[in-house]
């Protein structure tokens, strides 16, 4: 195998690779004498009580650091990549592929398509399978690589060969026997399209995923997107309301039996199907935990949990407060009940909640995080009041930088509105804290959905 080295960007002043005189500009060599393709290389070969480590210093010379450390404790260095090697691209030419329905003159990072294995264990990305060979596989069984995040989107070959338009696309299906034998966990996600993969090939679907269950712990159905940018794109059709209580009744009515036969509900449907058929969202047992609250499942009745909680911690007192919360149109109804309990208990606080619409993808896209800055500026101009604070969900900027989707900044923001903007994790406790503690500093975390980080500082590796 050719070596490859690997740059570090930064080193942790109180981890070891600085207490050994590693520095930032120097390159790995090797660990205890074998090559590192990437990061899961860097991991593995570093879970050992005792290394030896090769580093090449930028004037040439090569160091051998012997080590002696924790099992699991790493070097305290970040580097150039954080995935330690190139980002995979995806094969496939999904016919519900929302990159495809970008508009153009976009920032690069938004068109590029993943499809990479190594991203769904480290930051929680879906994977089609295509892309995964047999040293793949390999090492994912080697180095327990999992959960692994998987694509399935349907069960019947032929169907799948021809949503993702790919001609292996039906055989890469087989790779979840040889992940299952193993006993490597898995999550799956079914994007559901009007007339493909619904009604009974979604029944289909579920009843030959049934024998992967619990290595295969949970299966999200969520509803395709459909932007505005979608012509010579295959003609795909929003589903309605009736259409998502028929989808409803199909999950519910396999969750009954997943849960009789293995205890757990295993299939869960995304908020937006309940929105849309305009039903109660199920009760907290029916989630199984939240594993796929990336995919939109239970975030919205985990949400009313912890602001209830939040809540119950503190004693309303009369401080003064005037706030608007701005979101996609699916949390807004949502969020304004909890705002509203919120404004109950301190009665000086006023705060309400404004539904953005997604002119810019087009109103179909409801979700928060596809929300540009220049919607945000042009809905609410002028419906603003100086003394009030802006607070947007973290997921509407860019992950590490404070730019929206459309590259405004949050400056040109706050500039254009008049108004201090506060960001708001995803949880409820920090919807709470930002409405009654606007000044307090807090650290903002988001997941990459969307786009594919061009940087490498993705944490440590």
């Amino acid at each position: 195998m050719k070596m490859k080295k690997h740059r570090i960007s930064a080193v942790d002043p109180d981890g070891i690779g600085a207490e050994l005189g590693i520095e930032p500009g120097d390159l790995l060599l090797q660990i205890s004498g074998k090559p590192v393709r990437d990061v899961f290389d860097y991991r593995y070969l570093l879970n050992e009580e005792y290394v030896t480590v090769t580093i090449e210093k930028e004037n040439g010379e090569v160091w051998e650091l012997e080590i002696e450390k924790e099992y699991e404790e790493d070097l305290g260095v970040t580097f150039e990549s954080g995935l330690m090697d190139d980002y995979r691209s995806c094969a496939n030419r999904c016919v519900f592929c929302f990159i495809d329905q970008m508009p153009p003159g976009m920032r690069e990072t938004l068109y590029f398509k993943d499809d990479d294995t190594r991203l769904s264990f480290l930051q929680g990305n879906y994977v089609t399978l295509t892309n995964m060979s047999k040293n793949d596989i390999d090492r994912i069984i080697e180095y327990r690589m999992e959960p692994i995040n998987v694509s399935v989107h349907t069960m019947n070959p032929d169907l799948r060969c021809a949503m993702l338009r790919n001609r292996t696309a039906g055989k890469a299906l087989e790779k979840l026997d040889t992940l299952y034998d193993a006993g490597i966990t898995m999550n799956g996600q079914i994007v559901l399209c009007k007339g493909l993969n619904d009604g009974s090939e979604l029944e289909y679907t579920l009843e030959q995923l049934k024998r992967y269950i619990p290595v295969m712990q949970s299966l999200s159905v969520v509803p395709v997107g459909l932007t505005r940018f979608r012509e010579g794109l295959y003609p795909l059709e929003p589903f309605g309301r009736e259409d998502a209580r028929q989808v409803l009744r199909i999950i519910h009515s396999w969750q009954k039996r997943f849960f009789e036969e293995f205890g757990i509900h295993f299939v869960h449907a995304s908020d937006e199907w309940y929105i849309l058929a305009g039903e109660e969202l199920p009760e907290e047992e029916r989630y199984d935990g939240y594993l796929q609250l990336e995919n939109g499942v239970g975030m919205l009745r985990l949400l009313e949990r912890e602001v209830m909680e939040a809540l119950e911690k503190r004693t309303g007192d009369d401080r003064i407060r005037k706030a608007v919360i701005a979101t996609g149109q699916l949390a807004a109804p949502f969020l304004q009940g909890h705002v509203e309990r919120i404004c109950k208990k301190y009665p000086g606080v006023q705060a309400n909640v404004v539904p953005v619409i997604n002119n810019f993808f087009g109103p179909q896209i409801t979700v928060s995080g596809l929300i540009t800055g220049g919607d945000l500026i042009t809905q609410l101009k002028g419906r603003l009041e100086p003394d009030m604070v802006l607070i947007l969900p973290c997921n509407m900027l860019r992950d590490g930088e404070e730019v929206f989707l459309d590259d405004i900044s949050l400056a040109d923001l706050e500039k254009e509105l008049g108004v201090k903007t506060i960001i708001a994790d995803s949880d409820g406790e920090s919807l709470v804290n930002a409405i009654l503690d606007p000044d307090t500093d807090r650290v903002r975390k988001r997941r990459q959905s969307y786009e594919q980080a061009d940087r490498g500082d993705r944490g440590q590796a």
